[in-house]
């Protein structure tokens, strides 16, 4: 388990400036060692400056204390360790405050003149002390020895803590840069999530309302046809028991054929979204929704749907019902996409559904016009008979069908318009594009 950015931000629970508790008792044992270290390196330099050992031990111990504080104030710490060279202490503190120094996020600039004033100081306080050694006779080496004693010590002292913390400080930068792209690419995939989600849901939706449309056109029309039939034997039952018969065999025939295409519609609800098992594991729960979707919208779409050249048939069947039906035909016939067509077809069939629903009895004209860039198609009704053999149906209405041709004709960037006649009737026109 990977710890991003924001999660290292909330650990930060450290006393004062330090981040966490442990890297506060670090930097206080340091700071305990190196007084300790300039407190024992007092006693001689307070002899040679014929002060009490008391006051030596006092400087070094508040000299090497200022270590505590060399994450806040890293150049505070350089520069008191710069200052007690020549007092030869604070080499603990010196090394430390270099490798902070050099591992902050200060200026290369910056880093650079301390660790240069550093090595300069050692280099010099180095040199002096050889060379006073080598005149009192303490040490017996050539001339030599003195300059490489004080570059190979000053060198010592300065370059690894320096490099050391360059390379630490480097990487530390580069963590904290990959902890930032792991947390932009944790937001960014939990924004993916959510718009797969809403993708999904908003494909849900959509395939809800279309298997909605569907099953209303499949069975809306056919049923109010049995309906308006089963109205009319109820009539001449008893008067003309042939027209009876015939509808009778008109209702069982309207059935049958309601019964096929549901069951069409089932088979392609039922017949899934083409993947097996293993294939649903690996796909996302958020993308489910969508393929499960697109596929039985891709399967809708594969299924056998009616066409223009069912229209007389239609027609037909409503004039079977007892409907005056009035088709006229505009322009040379040809093929259309086959979602042209079915809209096509299904705006006319919805259109004598509502007049069979509500105009039963009415005479209806229907105009189907076929124009070089598109098709229109207008079914108008006049006013309804105040009595009609087909009246007392009382055919329900949901009221989704105008909704319904709506959604159909402007998702193929058609113009639907229906609404009432001046002379009592109702008029539904749509213009779909050809291509």
């Amino acid at each position: 388990m990977t710890t991003t950015g924001e999660d290292h931000a909330t650990a930060l629970e450290g006393p004062w400036w330090w981040a966490r508790w442990r890297s506060a008792a670090l930097d206080v044992s340091l700071a305990f060692g190196s007084a300790l270290e300039c407190a024992l390196e007092g006693i001689p330099f307070a002899r040679d400056a014929g002060v009490p050992p008391a006051a030596g031990i006092v400087f070094g111990v508040l000299a090497g204390s200022v270590l505590v504080v060399r994450r806040k104030w890293p150049i505070a710490v350089v520069l008191v360790s710069i200052a007690i060279t020549p007092a030869q202490m604070g080499f603990l503190m010196g090394i430390v405050g270099l490798y902070t120094l050099a591992a902050s996020e200060l200026p290369r600039r910056i880093i650079a003149s301390l660790a240069g004033m550093s090595l300069v100081g050692t280099l010099i306080v180095t040199f002096v002390r050889v060379r006073q050694d080598m005149a009192r006779g303490d040490l017996t080496l050539g001339d030599w020895f003195v300059p490489f004693a004080a570059i190979a010590t000053s060198l010592g002292l300065t370059a690894p803590p320096l490099l050391l913390g360059l390379y630490v400080g480097a990487r530390r930068r580069l963590m904290e840069s990959l902890r930032e792209r792991a947390d932009d690419l944790e937001r960014e995939l939990q924004l993916l999530a959510e718009r797969a989600e809403e993708r999904a849901e908003w494909a849900r939706n959509e395939e809800r309302t279309r298997i909605a449309r569907e099953m209303h056109d499949v069975v809306a029309h056919r049923v109010s046809l049995m309906v308006v039939h089963a109205a009319a034997l109820q009539v001449v039952a008893r008067k003309d028991p042939d027209k009876a018969v015939r509808n009778a065999v008109l209702v069982g025939d309207m059935g049958r054929q309601a019964l096929t295409e549901l069951r069409e519609m089932l088979g392609v609800l039922r017949s899934g979204d083409g993947l097996d098992r293993r294939e649903r594991a690996a796909v996302p729960l958020a993308a489910v929704g969508a393929v499960a979707a697109a596929a039985a919208s891709r399967m809708a779409d594969d299924a056998e749907g009616p066409c223009l050249s069912e229209l007389d048939e239609l027609i037909g069947q409503s004039a079977a019902a007892g409907m005056v039906v009035d088709l006229s035909v505009e322009g040379d016939e040809r093929a259309y996409a086959a979602e042209i067509e079915q809209t096509a077809f299904r705006v006319v069939q919805e259109a004598l559904t509502n007049v069979h629903k509500h105009a039963a009895g009415a005479k209806t004209h229907v105009r189907l016009a076929h124009r070089v860039s598109e098709i229109a198609m207008q079914v108008e009704n006049e006013p309804p008979p105040e009595m009609s053999s087909a009246s007392s149906a009382r055919l329900p209405s949901g009221g989704n069908g105008l909704l319904g041709m709506k959604e159909r004709v402007v998702a193929l960037g058609g113009v639907f318009v229906s609404g009432p006649t001046d002379a009592g009737g109702f008029r539904v026109s749509a213009v779909i594009p050809a291509s």
